[in-house]
């Protein structure tokens, strides 16, 4: 806010954002703190990178009015973003009811005793576009998410490798390995019971009749024996 007894003007210093081949433009506010009407006008050190929209004009008592400043498209962009360029507003008491068009750029020379206010206004840049800050990653975006299912539903279960062409062949040779050793052992035990069969028979034709009650109940516990036993065999494979 300027310092004076017939204008307020905000802001202090003009604000432009800055971007390469594009315009940009900011307000001046003008409020007349006086019980007079004000004329103003505003100008600046370089009129062919500006234009400004009134650039003069007059404000009735407590009354207000906006100023807009609009920069054309520069070509480059200045050392470091910084600018040199300069406003200065002018105001001065004018006859009640006056308008914007008995306002001329006479009527703020300083002659016959006029009071002209002045004000300075440097011009700042500003990015146009700044950079975002980048927010922090919480821990449950960096956990390892699980996976997730066709209708939108958490898996809990993990998924399991399927398994590789090295472990299938080793697979399929250890089962072919104990087929192979149970057929021999199946081949053993109905030979070892063809055996013992023929060994029963003998030894029946051997014995005496009165003896045959006792040896046959042995001889039948002893076949179930080796029944159970090749059927047990037959089953493994």
């Amino acid at each position: 806010m300027s310092v004076g007894d017939l204008l307020n003007i905000q802001p202090t210093e003009l604000k432009l954002p800055f971007e390469l081949r594009k315009q940009s433009s900011c307000f001046i506010r003008l409020t007349n703190k006086s019980d007079k009407y004000v004329a103003y006008k505003v100008k600046t050190t370089n009129p062919k990178k500006y234009c400004v929209r009134p650039n003069m004009g007059t404000i009735m008592p407590g009354a207000s009015c906006n100023v807009t400043v609009t920069m054309q498209a520069q070509k480059e962009t200045p050392p470091d973003m910084q600018c040199k360029d300069k406003f200065l507003i002018q105001s001065i008491a004018a006859p009640d009811g006056a308008s914007s068009k008995d306002i001329t750029t006479d009527t703020f020379v300083k002659q016959d005793g006029k009071v002209v206010e002045e004000f300075k206004l440097r011009v700042v840049y500003i990015p146009a576009n700044p950079p975002s800050p980048v927010p922090e990653e919480s821990e449950e975006e960096l956990s390892p998410r699980s996976p997730v299912l066709a209708n939108g539903n958490e898996d809990a279960s993990p998924l399991k490798a399927a398994p590789s062409l090295d472990d299938l062949r080793d697979k399929s040779s250890e089962t072919w390995s104990t087929i192979s050793k149970l057929t021999e052992e199946k081949a053993t035990a109905l030979q070892q019971n063809q055996q013992l069969e023929q060994e029963l028979d003998l030894i029946r034709k051997q014995v005496p009749k009165n003896r045959a009650g006792g040896l046959s109940l042995m001889i039948v516990l002893l076949v179930g024996v080796l029944s159970i036993l090749a059927g047990y065999l037959v089953k493994r494979t």
